[in-house]
């Protein structure tokens, strides 16, 4: 007999798919890294990538020729990802394997279709800086249809980026924004910048996370458990919990160090009297 799912479990299986991936099951660290990076993760590993290399059909069913009724089935062609294209920018293209069939009666052999790729400058405004990258004629396409390798890159979805150096990009300009430490010698052009991009403006714990990959993400998990669990001296502590006192009491500091002013000149008086004190 099949066990009974909850309607909570359905549901956050539903609105939260990433909760569900098998990388952040179990007892190890990347179970325990915080759920805005697996809802990175999942939207740059798992979900569903823009149509590149085929041209989907519309609606649900088809009529063909001899007039009989398919359903329509729009399946993802597989890519192959090159450790090179994470050292690039391809706009979502990949190598596709296949086979290629030159007349009717030979044999068909396998074929790799490779994207042309070239070499050129890219300028980012957030991060002011120009980069010598690997890209495509879509890269380049793309940049052009949303004004910019900035908005190119805050805009698309992590699926459709792909590469490693793009998500990087993106994780530098959203810790810039979410600093504000870009142009730090023009304030206007900084203040420009932050109002054009404020829609793309995270906390900064969560830009921290952003872009990581797994191997990265277990490691900065680790190192934070560490710091959490460490040994505190007692002095720290103690200081800490009476600034909370002080700030809890709304003490008043200035009639503390009158109260302590008054018990030190006190304390000189006393100790002018003292027949064996030192003079």
């Amino acid at each position: 007999m099949n066990a009974r799912v909850s309607a909570s479990a359905m549901r956050e299986a539903l609105t939260k798919p990433w909760m569900a991936l098998q990388i952040f099951q179990g007892n190890n660290a990347l179970s325990r890294v915080p759920e805005h990076y697996k809802k990175f993760y999942w939207e740059w590993k798992v979900a569903p990538k823009a149509p590149v290399h085929y041209i989907p059909e519309e609606g649900n069913f088809k009529k063909l020729p001899n007039g009989e009724i398919q359903p329509v089935q729009n399946l993802p062609l597989k890519l192959l990802q090159p450790k090179e294209i994470h050292e690039g920018i391809w706009g979502g293209e990949a190598i596709i394997k296949g086979f290629y069939k030159r007349k009717p009666y030979v044999r068909r052999m396998p074929h790799y279709w490779v994207p042309t790729l070239k070499k050129t400058v890219l300028y980012s405004e957030i991060l002011d800086r120009y980069m010598n990258v690997t890209v495509t004629e879509r890269t380049l396409n793309l940049i052009d249809e949303n004004y910019g390798f900035d908005n190119y890159i805050l805009n698309t979805p992590p699926a459709d980026l792909m590469s490693e150096l793009a998500v990087k990009l993106r994780r530098e300009m959203l810790l810039s924004l979410a600093q504000g430490t870009l142009h730090p010698d023009n304030p206007a052009k900084r203040k420009e910048l932050l109002n054009r991009f404020e829609k793309h403006i995270i906390p900064v714990e969560e830009a921290e996370w952003y872009g990581l990959n797994t191997k990265e993400a277990a490691t900065k998990q680790k190192l934070i458990e560490e710091k959490a669990s460490a040994p505190v001296p007692l002095k720290e502590a103690f200081r800490q919990e009476f600034i909370e006192y002080l700030k809890t009491n709304k003490v008043d500091m200035e009639e503390i160090k009158g109260e302590i002013t008054e018990s030190t000149s006190g304390s000189n008086w006393i100790s002018s009297l003292n027949p064996f004190g030192k003079k």
